[in-house]
């Protein structure tokens, strides 16, 4: 309850109503509800692998007797059992909870075995729960193994006319063999399932060397193994540290195979989907990517599955390369998924916790110590106890006339007993419960044997119970017990997903993949209006612009381009060829293709070359060499390339190609000094390429020195001014530089 306010400010009228702070009441009320959704919901507990419902849906049917082998009986039946006595929330939440346990698609080992209509991998319901039948499987069985022993602790359950486990003795390690998925207030969870076999050799190896880690865990535990099968395409290096932390993700890919169609042709059949991906809902997004043209190396998609898996996609071509037609199929739809996980339980049934492999491990190894202990005590006890009356009955058998002098004789036999032969309350009352027939001389030689060898078995579980070492050893013969049960050989413990390096296409950039390969030439207007023509087109003086607008650059390139953006604020903008609008009208803006600042105009459009290296220029005179790999930017937005401050703007990126600079400002003053002075960066300021008194660059050329230095004139006529020529204008970065040789254009460009 909150904070309570003192009575005497209670306002007149309220009825003597408790008023309370809101605040507290909500955080008080909420924080309860967040722990019961954490604790009794969403979170499995790292002992058994279970959610609450699950355990009780397990213990529900296991007093109906329903074990494997026995008849089914209604889901019904189960569900009523299990809301009436155990679980205090919807019929529809148990159900749904009872039918993912019998669905193979969704467990690795499922715990249920379903008779009826549970459902398939395309996302059809199951039946409802008065049709379909149900019973535990073998793995269940082991869950619940010695939960009668006294193997686990009990507690009421929400009626308090019953009692409920708090947790099972999971002779199976559940939690990492068949996973959990579960959203809580605040956390979750997601633990993919994983192949039993892997797990007991690892849970082996973990108790003859306790201090072991992750990585050396993940000698045995290869990764995940999803019941729908598929490829992991994560590096060796990436599994590591998930399992590490607890937290990550797996890269999971449709299984498929190239099928021969004749006749030169082919087909592509997936035979395997990623694990929680509804098929139907797989082919209707295939089918739609096919209607919108958005899978041009596709020409058709089939669903020809009966009870396996058979997607076969058929290629638009023959020619069609079939890595690279199921990479584009990848990238687009959900036959390549990311499974996340978050190794977030309940350790010892009471604090959230991510775990790693090892630790998850060692929650169950030291769980399944302590039902061992308790198990071997429970035993003890009923032992001592029998010992107790079978030694009681070897007095009577050595006294029988005595005995039955007593009981005929005497009106508290009982008591006479007790004193006449030493013997305990509760000898003295089995003896007299004892039937006349069982005093043969063959139930003395039985009695005698039975003792001998309860005395033995009880100095073993004592034993046992003191030597720890013992106890870890019967701990791993259950262990070999239950990987010979499951192992590999198995049908159901078969390894089902593989692992595979990512292929090399996989670094394919996908989008030119999708796009059709033609060349054309790329127009940008004085006023930054961009378009594309078809086509190389050397002449381009017939092309009209709007208004007085004019040409400001072209260059050729191709649809799969790249295209470059410098804007005077020093970001850098890349717009895709594909994108850029056609040649028979005007164009767009180019500010309506990228999100460039206001205040900001285009300052330089060129296309992208991998591998190419540019000068970068401000009109203050800094400046450096950056390669166009970095400027490659994937948002709107761009991305900084050039820092611009005190007024200062980009002005010029230039290709690097060559072994000299040449700037000139518009001071008029020319300066060649050599390139590797100039620093190589991603983005930043730059250095001083030339000094000013006044003024700033006028414009900027690399060029090789041993061809001379170049430019053109105002008549269009070329000069080029040689090695020995350029002597007196060649310096060091940052000098002021001399006046430009006669000839040079006073419009300060090399043209």
């Amino acid at each position: 309850m909150g904070k309570t306010v003192d009575p005497n400010s209670i306002p007149p009228g309220s009825d003597g109503a408790e008023l309370v702070n809101l605040k507290d009441a909500l955080e008080e009320r909420y924080l309860a509800y967040a722990l019961s959704t954490i604790m009794g919901r969403a979170l499995p507990d790292a002992r058994d692998g279970l959610k609450p419902v699950h355990r009780r849906i397990l213990y529900g049917m296991q007093i109906l007797k329903l074990d494997p082998g026995t008849a089914f009986k209604k889901c019904a039946k189960i569900v009523g059992d299990v809301m009436g006595s155990f679980h205090p929330h919807g019929d529809q939440a148990i159900y749904d909870a009872l039918v993912r346990l019998a669905q193979d698609f969704s467990s690795r080992y499922p715990l249920v075995d379903g008779q009826g209509n549970f459902g398939n991998i395309d996302g059809d319901s199951p039946a409802a729960y008065r049709y379909t039948e149900a019973r535990m499987t073998e793995v269940a069985g082991l869950l619940l193994e010695g939960i009668d022993e006294d193997a686990i602790d009990f507690r009421e359950n929400y009626s308090g006319d019953q009692k409920e486990p708090v947790v099972l003795p999971a002779a199976f390690p559940n939690m990492l063999a068949n996973g959990a998925q579960g959203i809580a207030v605040g956390m979750a969870t997601s633990i993919p399932p994983h192949n039993l076999a892997e797990l007991c050799d690892a849970a082996h190896y973990l108790v003859g060397h306790p201090q072991a880690n992750s990585d050396q865990l993940l000698s045995f535990v290869k990764g995940p193994d999803f019941p729908t099968g598929g490829v992991i395409v994560d590096s060796e290096d990436s599994i590591k540290e998930t399992y590490r932390t607890g937290r990550g993700s797996f890269r999971v890919r449709a299984r498929w195979e190239k099928e021969d169609a004749g006749r030169g042709t082919w087909v592509a059949v997936i035979t395997e989907i990623p694990y929680m991906v509804q098929k139907s809902r797989l082919i209707e997004k295939l089918a739609e990517l096919l209607n919108d043209k958005k899978l041009p190396l596709v020409a058709d998609i089939r669903d020809e599955s009966a009870e396996d898996v058979r997607v076969v996609i058929e290629p638009r071509a023959r020619t069609v390369e079939p890595e690279l037609m199921m990479e584009t199929l990848f990238k687009l739809s959900e036959l390549e998924t990311r499974f996340s996980m978050n190794m977030n339980v309940l350790v010892e049934g009471k604090v959230p916790r991510v775990l790693s492999l090892a630790e998850a491990l060692k929650q169950w190894l030291d769980h399944r110590r302590i039902v061992l202990q308790r198990r071997a005590r429970d035993r003890l006890k009923e032992i001592e106890h029998r010992l107790e009356v079978v030694a009681g009955m070897l007095i009577v058998f050595l006294h029988l006339d005595e005995v039955i002098r007593i009981i005929r004789e005497e009106d508290e036999p009982k008591d006479a007993l007790m004193k006449r032969f030493a013997l305990s309350e509760v000898q003295a009352n089995y003896i007299l419960d004892t039937r006349l027939r069982s005093l043969r001389k063959l139930e003395e030689m039985q009695l005698k044997a039975e003792h001998d060898k309860l005395s033995l078995e009880k100095a073993d579980l004592e034993g046992l119970l003191g030597d720890e070492s013992r106890q870890w050893n019967e701990i791993k013969k259950q262990i070999r017990e239950i990987r010979k049960k499951f192992g590999p050989e198995t049908k159901i413990g078969k390894r089902r997903t593989t692992f595979a390096d990512v292929p090399e296409t996989a670094d394919i950039d996908l989008s030119e993949a999708l796009i059709e390969r033609e060349p054309i030439t790329v127009v940008v207007s004085e006023k930054g209006w961009v378009r594309a023509l078809k086509g190389h087109m050397a002449d381009i003086s017939t092309l009209q612009f709007k208004g007085d607008d004019g040409l400001w650059t072209s260059f050729f390139c191709e649809t799969i381009s790249k295209i470059l953006v410098l804007a005077t604020n020093g970001r850098i903008h890349t717009i895709d060829a594909s994108k850029l609008p056609g040649g028979r009208g005007f164009g767009e803006p180019i500010r309506i293709l990228t999100e460039i600042e206001d205040g900001a105009d285009v300052a330089a459009v060129f296309p992208y070359q991998a591998g190419a290296k540019m000068l970068a220029v401000s009109t203050g005179g800094y400046g450096f060499v950056v390669p166009q790999d970095e400027m490659i930017g994937t948002t709107r937005k761009g991305k900084g390339l050039i820092n611009v401050a005190g007024g200062e703007k980009a002005m010029l990126v230039i290709p690097a190609s060559g072994d000299h600079v040449a700037i000139i400002g518009e001071n008029r003053k020319l300066l060649v000094f050599p390139l590797d002075q100039v620093p190589e960066m991603a983005r930043g300021k730059g250095v001083r390429l030339q000094k000013y008194k006044d003024g700033g660059v006028g414009d900027a050329k690399v060029f090789v020195i041993a061809d001379g230095l170049s430019w053109k004139d105002s008549a269009g006529r070329n000069f080029t001014l040689s090695k020995a020529e350029m002597a007196e204008w060649i310096g060091s970065r940052a000098d002021a530089g001399r006046l430009p040789p006669k000839g040079f254009p006073k419009s300060n460009k090399f043209g």
